[in-house]
């Protein structure tokens, strides 16, 4: 088959073959080619050593010259360009002990994860394809390259990106590598927790998030994510559910867009219904108070899995108020956004959406009308641009300084009184009302 390999791929498989060498892409880019995807990089392999290559070309990064790596500039591009190399023996399910370069693309490809990973080509020779990856695509199959047991032991990360490749493909995982997945899923723990989320993000930003089931159903997140197992086993014997948690919580995500701080959100808005499961006296299951332990819970994952801290504060607000019904008033509605963010209700009320639409079919039509009202409400407060934060107030602290009082705690103190009596009633964000109010405020307290 044909592939369009962009100019400066060609020119550098082109300068290898010109000098004596074999130059192949390889990997990620050749497999999302036959997809008729638009790969995100382009990886070469070649016969010729790190130090030759140096030599081919006038630009060049030794970003990984310890593992046969160098990436050639192109003009403003960097295109990295891997020796073919055979791995010696792994001791940590993560690295090699050393690695061996080789004259051989079939050695090179033999180490590589997956079938559809395992390929590579040049214009010369055309697609070389030693592992049936072609066939895997065609079929919709994740196989391991060999033997499934020996390439998970080479790197554990491996065994996520199985369901992780699942999941953005639409792929099934070929039993014997399912199998190997779940008798090694173990040794996860062993990877460190910056590649875990890296997977984890993967997985779910998705067009398949609900493959989390197969983690879950490998072991994988019991060892990664083990408070998703407790939703699991978490029934719902409430009239709003017609699934346990767990379910509940893969249906939400199916339900939401793929933003990463949606998704994540979403994938923990419930996690705090184990802690706070209750049963009444006609055996109806509650959960008050989950909300809260959620974003707990959540903040306790996200720093253990390194995230950002941005990241963490926006998914930490977005869970916390997922469950927040405010009246449809529009003071009601003031008093919530100002409480949760302008910002963030937006996002708040697509995650209550998706958690509507993962619920009993029978009271969606209710809940629905209810979401599209609440989301009415909130526009026409953004419109009326209505004051939801100290920010917004048309007084500041100069300003109080400028009127006598003291910068300190009475300050802040006074500004927030203020604040509260906007959101009750919007008119009274004036300047010269704020004023007297604020020396009003410091009398009495006087």
């Amino acid at each position: 088959m044909k592939i369009t390999l962009p100019d400066d791929v060609k020119q550098i498989i082109e300068t290898l073959e010109q000098h004596g060498y074999e130059g192949y892409a390889v990997g990620g880019c050749v497999r999302d080619s036959i997809l008729g995807r638009i790969p995100n990089d382009w990886d070469i392999t070649t016969s010729a050593t790190p130090q030759q290559v140096k030599k081919l070309f006038l630009r060049t990064v030794d970003t990984g010259i310890q593992h046969g790596t160098v990436t050639v500039l192109m003009g403003k591009e960097g295109y990295e360009v891997t020796t073919y190399r055979v791995d010696g023996e792994y001791e940590d399910a993560r690295h090699p002990k050393e690695v061996t370069f080789t004259a051989n693309l079939e050695e090179d490809l033999r180490r590589r994860d997956f079938t559809i990973n395992a390929m590579a080509y040049n214009d010369s020779e055309g697609l070389v394809d030693v592992f049936g990856g072609r066939a895997d695509i065609e079929q919709k199959v994740i196989r391991c390259v060999g033997n499934a047991e020996e390439r998970f032991g080479e790197d554990a990360l491996r065994i996520m990106r199985a369901v992780r490749f699942s999941a953005q493909l639409g792929f099934t995982v070929d039993p014997d590598t399912a199998e190997a997945a779940k008798k090694l899923a173990g040794t996860l723990s062993k990877i460190s927790a910056e590649r875990i989320q890296t997977e984890l993000v993967k997985l779910l930003v998705s067009p398949h998030p609900d493959y989390l089931r197969y983690a879950w159903e490998y072991g994988i997140t019991a060892v990664v994510l083990p408070e998703f197992d407790r939703t699991m086993e978490t029934p719902q014997n409430n009239p709003h559910h017609c699934y346990n948690v767990g379910e509940h919580t893969l249906e939400a995500l199916r339900n939401i867009e793929a933003d990463k701080t949606l998704r994540l959100a979403a994938l923990f808005h419930d996690f705090g219904k184990p802690q706070t499961h209750t049963t009444d006296a006609d055996g109806i299951d509650h959960f008050h108070g989950h909300a809260k332990i959620s974003a707990e819970l959540a903040n306790d994952i996200m720093h253990r899995l390194k995230f950002d801290n941005d990241t963490l504060n926006k998914v930490k607000v977005y869970v916390r108020y997922h469950d927040l019904r405010p009246e449809l008033t529009e003071k009601s509605v003031r008093r919530a956004v100002s409480k949760v963010g302008a910002d963030a209700f937006a996002e708040v009320l697509k995650l209550k959406m998706a958690d509507t639409l993962a619920q009993s079919p029978k009271w969606q039509p209710e809940k629905k009308a209810y979401l599209k009202e609440l989301t009415a409400l909130y526009h026409t407060i953004l419109e009326k641009q209505q004051c939801l934060c100290i920010k917004d107030l048309k007084i500041s602290g100069k300003d109080l300084i400028e009127d006598g009082m003291k910068p300190g705690k009475e300050m802040g103190e006074i500004l927030a009184k203020l604040l509260e009596l906007v959101l009750e009633e919007p008119q009274r964000n004036e300047r010269e009302w704020l004023i007297g109010k604020s020396r009003e405020l410091r009398n009495t307290e006087g």
